[in-house]
């Protein structure tokens, strides 16, 4: 199958970590909803854009038939109808979960604001779900996710597929291994522009007849249609709809860093870059962490996030032989040597004369997606389940928050999840669903 160019990155992606799951059925009960036979009975909430890549990697398994997709804007079915000709559709995601009584799992790829009531809607049918990144829009919502997850023994997966990328993994077994010494800061970084300076259009266009916008809107709170504004994708700049850049791709980048440092709840969280303004993401973000130390770190470790047309600090450079720093990715310095790591490249060690003979870990990849589908059938486990998917998602939201605060340095209690030194912030925690779409845990 032919994937359209806009996702050619994420189809390289999962090309270059293809290796899929040949092992015999195995018969395992989940505790919570329908124990999958040996096809897994699967159901998709978004029909187009990343959510018909997803659709093309999950049916990529000879173990997954899609039965049922829902999508707000009936003019992505065609699409639909044309490569799963037998597949149901619906405009209304809550009635796809009505009506659709076998269903083993679903992924939920729709704009970020939608992620989180989906998601615990099928959690709550004892569906399996496989949720694109960032795996909700608000701290609270991740939080009740995993918990809800974990209680109902549900295999779950976020879609951040470098998490089962050879690059990925490498970059955590070279951390792991101490070459680079202790970690005392890390540097990462994105050339993406999700946000705005404009403000909102002072205009009402008419809602295209394909799309249902009051469906498209959701949880969030109603206004007037603007067309090329939100929908189909500019929703990723928008205050109510996404999570700008830092959002976007701080789970892709962050993973890595998150899951080799081993680091969990930070100390402070402080931002230097653009504010968002009353309706869009800032364009330009820098944020600093700082985190207690762990057993690959320094007593403390700094984590410095920037994009936009930030950058790491250019005396950085000389660190990675004064090499131009990639359009996203991440330095690693550590007490003993530096790890200039490209987004999905291999890693540099520097200095390069120090480390010319050191033969790197060869991890190998994985296929994210199949992974998903064969845990589903009772075959092994995801590498991204929402326990692990959950605080990635929490620590870049808080970051996300802090740059509603400039220049301000927010002290974060992780257990209590509340801003302990500037009460205001605590309002973005959690969001009021509008009236007639809560849902129960959220």
């Amino acid at each position: 199958m032919t994937i359209p160019s806009r996702v050619s990155r994420r189809t390289a992606l999962k090309a270059l970590a293809s290796t899929a799951f040949s092992a015999p059925f195995v018969y395992r009960a989940h505790a919570q909803g329908q124990a999958p036979n040996e096809t897994v009975l699967h159901a998709s909430f978004g029909a187009g854009g990343m959510a018909l890549s997803d659709i093309q990697s999950l049916t990529g398994s000879r173990n997954l038939r899609l039965v049922a997709v829902a999508d707000v804007d009936t003019s992505r079915f065609a699409e639909i109808r044309k490569r799963f000709p037998n597949c149901r559709v619906y405009q209304d995601w809550r009635e796809l979960l009505d009506k659709e009584k076998e269903l083993n799992s679903a992924n939920i790829s729709t704009p970020d604001h939608m992620h989180a009531p989906i998601t615990m809607k099928a959690m709550q049918r004892g569906l399996h779900v496989y949720t694109q990144k960032p795996l909700t829009q608000t701290i609270y919502e991740s939080r009740q996710l995993t918990r809800v997850a974990a209680d109902r023994k549900l295999v779950t997966q976020m879609g951040i597929q470098i998490h089962s990328h050879e690059v990925h993994r490498t970059v955590v077994a070279m951390v792991h291994s101490g070459i680079i010494g202790k970690v005392r800061e890390v540097h990462s970084w994105s050339g993406k522009q999700w946000g705005s300076r404009d403000p909102r259009p002072e205009r009402r266009d008419d809602v295209p007849a394909s799309l249902d916008w009051n469906a498209w809107l959701g949880v969030a709170e109603e206004r007037p249609y603007l067309r090329n504004y939100y929908h189909p994708g500019e929703w990723r700049k928008r205050l109510d709809f996404g999570t700008g850049t830092f959002g976007d791709m701080g789970c892709h980048i962050l993973d890595p860093v998150f899951q080799s440092l081993g680091v969990g709840n930070p100390r402070t969280v402080r931002s230097e870059g653009d504010a968002p303004n009353a309706d869009s993401w800032g364009l330009n973000v820098q944020v600093r962490y700082v985190f207690p130390g762990t057993r690959h770190t320094t007593d403390t470790v700094a984590l410095n996030w920037y994009n936009g047309s930030a950058r790491p600090p250019e005396e950085l450079r000389k660190e990675i032989g004064n090499r131009q720093f990639h359009d996203q990715g991440s330095i690693y310095v550590g007490t003993e040597g530096v790890l200039y790591s490209p987004y999905i490249a291999q890693p540099v060690l520097f200095p390069v004369e120090k480390f010319q003979d050191y033969k790197r870990p060869e991890p190998g990849g994985r296929n994210h997606y199949l992974q998903f589908v064969e845990a589903v059938r009772g075959n092994g486990e995801t590498s991204a389940p929402f326990s692990f998917a959950g605080p990635l998602t929490e620590m870049v939201l808080l970051g996300c928050l802090a740059t509603r605060f400039r220049q301000q340095t927010l002290e974060w209690n992780q257990a209590a999840m509340t801003v302990t030194n500037i009460k205001e912030a605590n309002a973005f925690v959690r969001r009021r669903y509008r009236r007639g779409w809560e849902v129960e845990g959220l």
